[in-house]
């Protein structure tokens, strides 16, 4: 587990400022969620395998950061994470993806994640290591025929493309013209003095220019390509056999040229790839998975029922999902293409605006799985005012950001902030609630004519004033009409 899982609450509660404005009781919840699985690895089995996460629900119109406090903990945590949308979901027997398919993603997830880390770890052997596979290719071979002072004056230069090691190249040369112990010591003399001329050379970055050619093996498949339509629940039986398919089938290998440089960063890949235990990369991510996931289930109101529904309405392919989707909840064990993967300690985080239901309109066993219940507030213009300027990836740092790569010198005053704010909260009043999403389309249209001629501008220092955004934006607010098409 990361030292980051270590964080304290509030410490957690911290960061999470950094990024997003309000929501303390969101931020708490799930801040004691994080601490809580640090605490249960600090406890002894048996007793640590009873203790349960205590899954959370978010309820709050839409653009209030639910989607964001979930992505930011999984950042905090390291955790592999996923977001999914619940109305994507269908019963078992209808066309669709099935509830278990989110734990097979979240397990990819993990994996890509570990393989990293791994790789990470292997950067240098792996870097030695192409490098001196990239020296093989750059040495070129003797001619057989030339004399041997051909073979060791030791300053052969290069070729554009060679595609033979140096151990074939001199293979023959040396058995041939080294007929004593003094001659034998010269040849590997010179092709040490050549390596190492070639190696100054491509540190250098003097043959950045040269072309070899390199082994790879093509990523078209060989074999049959499987597809499956059906019912839900087959996925991973593709993927499976597509696996099994390549195995037998594998890629031809093909000769392609690189650059030197593209060329080492390949074989850099393909050596790390190669030094990494692909078996311990499995484990350790089937257990990351099952102790530290986390999976955000976007949208669970839609598939809450509304009560006295036919059996001929949608409901019934609502509470069919809830169906399925307790017993992942709850606990169970998903069979993966890498392994049996258990969920009981997979944190789930749902999220819904239900405006049409309420929690209690679902299941009341799925209800019992996500004790945590937190309300998200509505955001207000002072709310959207510290969104735009306070978090570390505000939207205000971000165009400008953007406008300085143009070299222009973007500038807000506060009460033009305050005004796109005021706007924005207007706006969601009149139309839609979209929250703080709002804020994207009133930056995009104040700056639109900005945006626009940036490059041809001759005064690099732009000033936004309350003014120019009233100019900007004043008529399409006061319009109803043009706010809904336009923000």
């Amino acid at each position: 587990m990361s030292e980051l899982n270590s964080l304290t609450p509030k410490q957690t509660v911290q960061k999470l400022d950094q990024y997003i404005i309000g929501q303390g009781d969101a931020k708490r919840s799930v801040a004691i969620a994080l601490r809580n699985r640090w605490r249960r690895q600090q406890v002894q089995p048996p007793l640590r395998e009873e203790i349960a996460p205590k899954n959370i629900i978010m309820i709050g119109p839409t653009g209030v950061g639910k989607t964001e406090i979930a992505r930011r903990l999984a950042n905090l945590a390291q955790s592999p994470f996923i977001k999914v949308e619940a109305s994507k979901f269908t019963e078992v027997g209808y066309v669709g993806r099935d509830v278990e398919s989110m734990v097979r993603d979240l397990l990819q997830l993990a994996i890509n994640m570990v393989t990293k880390e791994e790789e990470e770890g292997v950067t240098a052997k792996a870097a030695s290591a192409a490098e001196e596979r990239l020296l093989d290719l750059l040495l070129p071979p003797t001619p057989k025929h030339e004399s041997t002072t051909s073979g060791t004056t030791g300053e052969t230069e290069p070729r554009d493309i060679i595609a033979l090691s140096y151990n074939d190249a001199f293979g023959q040369d040396t058995a041939s013209l080294a007929h004593d112990e003094t001659t034998a010591k010269q040849q590997a003399d010179s092709v040490e003095r050549t390596r190492e001329k070639l190696r100054r050379m491509l540190h250098s970055g003097e043959l950045d220019d040269r072309t070899v050619e390199l082994s790879v093996t093509s990523q078209k498949p060989q074999g049959p390509v499987v597809e499956v339509f059906s019912a839900s629940g087959m996925e991973d039986m593709q993927s499976s056999l597509q696996d099994a398919f390549s195995k037998i089938f594998p890629g031809q290998k093909q000769e392609r040229r690189f650059k030197v440089p593209a060329a080492l960063e390949y074989l850099k890949k393909e050596e790390a790839q190669r030094l990494v235990d692909t078996e311990s990369v499995t484990e350790k991510a089937i257990r990351r998975t099952e102790q530290a996931g986390i999976i955000f289930l976007d949208e669970i109101d839609k598939i809450a029922s509304r009560g006295g529904s036919g059996s001929g309405s949608p409901d019934v392919s609502r509470e069919g999902v809830q169906r399925d989707l307790l017993p992942i909840v709850e606990g169970s064990t998903v069979t993966t293409k890498y392994g049996p993967v258990r969920t009981d300690h997979i944190l789930f985080i749902a999220s819904g605006a239900f405006y049409t239901n309420k929690p209690s309109d679902l299941a009341p066993e799925l209800q019992g799985r996500f004790p945590i219940r937190v309300n998200l507030n509505p955001l207000g213009e002072e709310d959207f005012f510290r969104i735009l300027t306070e978090p570390e990836n505000a939207l205000i740092k971000q165009y400008t950001a953007l406008m300085a790569t143009e070299g222009i010198k973007l500038q807000f005053e506060e009460e033009a902030i305050r005004e796109m704010a005021r706007i924005a909260v207007e706006v969601n009043r009149k139309t839609e609630n979209i929250g703080a999403r709002r804020l994207h389309t009133v930056m995009e249209c104040v700056l639109d004519e900005l945006s626009f001629d940036a490059t041809e501008r001759e005064e690099r220092t732009f000033v936004v004033t309350p003014e120019y955004v009233q100019q900007q934006l004043l008529d399409i607010s006061d319009n109803e009409d043009l706010s809904r098409y336009i923000l």
